[in-house]
This record gives structure tokens, sequence and C-alpha cells, in this order.
């Protein structure tokens, strides 16, 4: 960052009063910018014995599939965040059940919150963002094909619950350094 969102003067890098951490403070104006993490907030929507999954038609991961995901915007809930990506990334509608997952990623200063839910009616399509949308079977998982690691851990906790018949909350620091192994978590 090189100058102040709020009056256009150069800022400088520095530990403000009070503060623990460098922050680009404006030194004309005083603003202190911080820069923290985003939240990305989607769904594990289920349709019967099913989750669905989209196929990303855009950067990072072209191609791969996911769990329908987007970063949240400013003034809406996280469940609400969960069903607008939901809607645009696969054209679903659908019931938010509970948080489901956690995902903290420091390396990319990311946090990753997936909710269980029910798609409302077996219709779907690809958004603007998707170049598929499918509904699987656990057999069917593509694994090895799956976009992001936060992705592959939350469906290997969503199967597991489910087959113990009672689902948790599940939380996880994901590490850069950490290989891939199994079914790509």
């Amino acid at each position: 960052m090189n100058f102040c969102s709020a009056c256009g003067a150069t800022v400088n890098l520095r530990i403000p009063q009070g503060d623990t951490a460098l922050r680009h403070v404006c030194d004309a104006c005083g603003e202190i910018h911080y820069q923290n993490p985003k939240l990305v907030v989607g769904a594990v929507a289920v349709w019967g014995e099913r989750v669905l999954l989209c196929r990303r038609a855009i950067e990072p991961r072209h191609g791969k599939w996911t769990l329908p995901a987007g970063f949240m915007e400013n003034k809406e809930t996280t469940a609400e965040a969960a069903a607008r990506e939901t809607r645009e990334e696969a054209c679903a509608e659908i019931a938010i059940d509970a948080p489901f997952s956690m995902i903290n990623i420091p390396h990319i200063s990311q946090v990753h919150l997936f909710y269980r839910a029910r798609l409302l009616r077996p219709e779907f399509a690809a958004g603007a963002e998707s170049l598929d949308v499918a509904l699987f079977d656990e057999a069917d998982i593509p694994w090895e094909a799956l976009a992001f690691r936060s992705v592959s851990l939350t469906l290997q906790h969503f199967f597991d619950d489910r087959r113990a018949a009672q689902f948790g909350f599940h939380s996880a620091d994901l590490d850069i350094s950490a290989p891939l192994t199994g079914n790509g978590t």
C-alpha cells in the first residue's frame, strides 16, 4: 500500500502507538490501514446421499472441483454468504443446517468456513464461475481433482460424520508445508 484511502497522502509502514504489529499509517490524517484475513464461506450442500460440487471456471485451480464457496461480502452473515455463493456458482437454493468446518490458512491470510446445507430442489446449473455442477456420491468424489485442501478436509469430515450418524464441528489449521495424503487432504 502506498497511499491513504482516506486522504490520498503517502502512508508509512510502522507500529502505531498501542499496537504490536506493523501497519500502513497515514502521517497526514492519522488513518491506520489494517489488513486482516479474508473469510471464504461455502456449503456442503446435499440432495439425498449426494454432495453438490462445482468445477471451477476461474483461477485459481481452473477446471478443478470444489464446494460452492467464495469471499464473504460486507453486510451479510456467514450463512447468507454460503447461500449466495451456492446461488452464484451452482444456481441452486439451499437451506442452511449448521456450521460444519472452519479451516485456518494463515500463509494466505484466509479462513474457510463451510456450512452443512440441503438443496431445496434438485435443480442446479453452472453459474458464471463454474464450468460444470454435479451431485456426487461419496464413492464418486473426484478426490485427486479437488481444487483446495480445505475442501478435501471438509468432505472427509462430512463423510466420516455421516457414517457415524453424528455431525460435529471441525476446526483445523492448514500448513503450507504439510504434504497431501490419501484422498487429497
